[in-house]
């Protein structure tokens, strides 16, 4: 069972209810942001890089479908390369 509990830092609770809050400025620093986002990802959609990164990805899938069996051992070896390295030492 959850149940939430009010938490009031540093005097909050004095801020009138009639006072808009800084609710319409953080929307709007929001718009701003994911309209950055959206250019910086038009931009990268336009660049010769991401033309670069479909030709990859299109080369990996045919590598797949001819060489099922050898690209799950490759990941499975990669797989258990990176937990050997990555877990806890005690």
């Amino acid at each position: 069972m959850e149940q939430e509990v009010p938490v009031i830092i540093h005097g909050e609770h004095d801020v009138p209810s009639g006072e808009p809050r800084e609710d319409a400025a953080l929307a709007g620093q929001l718009k701003e942001i994911g309209q950055t986002l959206s250019e910086v990802v038009t931009s990268f959609r336009e660049s010769e890089s991401y033309d670069q990164l479909e030709k990859i990805y299109e080369q990996t899938k045919e590598y797949i479908r001819k060489n099922p069996a050898r690209a799950m051992l490759y990941s499975l070896g990669a797989g258990a390369f990176l937990g050997l390295f990555m877990r806890k030492r005690r």
